[in-house]
């Protein structure tokens, strides 16, 4: 069995930078934070494995404002959050660590100099994710959310408002890029489109795509709650390849791989690489 392992799977740039922030603080010596109280304003990232790292180090998660006492360093997570929810956060006397995603800030800055125009975003993207909820925060002139074609073409969008069209950073370029043509076709040039999809997801997905053409089965490693991850696995079954999603290789038996030849191996922008190194030494014993 020969084994194909991508080049962009692992961390991202906005995921390694937050881990690096909060393993600064976890390792400040003593005596500049004797007492320091750390926690992560929801899950830092989407890997369960690193959380339960974490975790054993003493860094907890909070996912209310009002459970944060007074001196306690908050770490922001790297999908950001709501400008309401940093401000109340701030009224706590917390110590503010910013982890957003330099990419999530960027598309946060962009959305509210759209908003303060009086337009009204539209915004492709998951309605749950922490990420969205952020980012609708800055939509003060109005949003709608929609994770699809279908989803979209639902909403009732009558002709008079202005209106933007912008993606959670992860989403699926090729989709976006569908999205944008049928909004133009309805709104004309009055429609407004920022790039906010950023460019080592494209490239990962690119790859994943590629990959999946050239391989009989694709492995894809990351978080279930990992948007991005998630949708390496969709881009697998929309080039009709057969495809799995794990978080570690504890989910891995070699009678999934019967008949196969060639295996891919990708991975989210969250996973640890030695997760993914694990899978690959666990797939190459087979």
């Amino acid at each position: 069995m020969k084994l194909l392992r991508a080049q962009t799977a692992g961390f991202c740039m906005g995921v390694d930078l937050a881990l690096k922030k909060l393993a600064a603080l976890i390792d400040a010596p003593a005596k500049d934070a004797p007492t320091k109280t750390i926690v992560t304003f929801g899950p830092i990232i989407h890997n369960p494995q690193v959380l339960e790292d974490y975790a054993a180090k003493g860094v907890g998660v909070v996912n209310d404002p009002a459970a944060i006492a007074p001196g306690t360093t908050v770490v922001i997570r790297a999908h950001g959050i709501p400008e309401p929810v940093r401000q109340a956060i701030a009224a706590r006397e917390a110590e503010i660590v910013d982890a957003t995603c330099p990419k999530v800030k960027k598309a946060q800055t962009l959305i509210q100099a759209q908003a303060k125009q009086g337009r009204t975003l539209l915004l492709f993207g998951e309605e749950d994710h922490p990420e969205v909820k952020g980012l609708l925060s800055y939509a003060t002139a109005g949003a709608h959310v929609f994770g699809d074609m279908e989803e979209l073409e639902k909403l009732d969008l009558p002709h008079g408002p202005a209106y933007f069209l912008a993606a959670q950073t992860t989403q699926d370029e090729q989709e976006f890029l569908r999205i944008r043509d049928y909004l133009r076709n309805r709104f004309g040039a009055g429609l407004t489109v920022l790039s906010t999809i950023c460019n080592a997801t494209m490239n990962r997905q690119q790859e994943a795509m590629d990959l999946a053409a050239s391989v009989d089965f694709l492995v894809v490693v990351g978080g279930r709650d990992s948007g991005n991850t998630r949708r390496l696995a969709q881009v697998a079954r929309s080039a009709g390849t057969p495809s799995i999603h794990i978080e570690t290789a504890d989910e891995l038996s070699p009678g999934m791989f019967t008949g196969y030849t060639t295996i891919g191996l990708t991975a989210g922008a969250s996973t640890p690489k030695k997760i993914i190194d694990r899978v690959q030494q666990v797939l190459e014993s087979y």
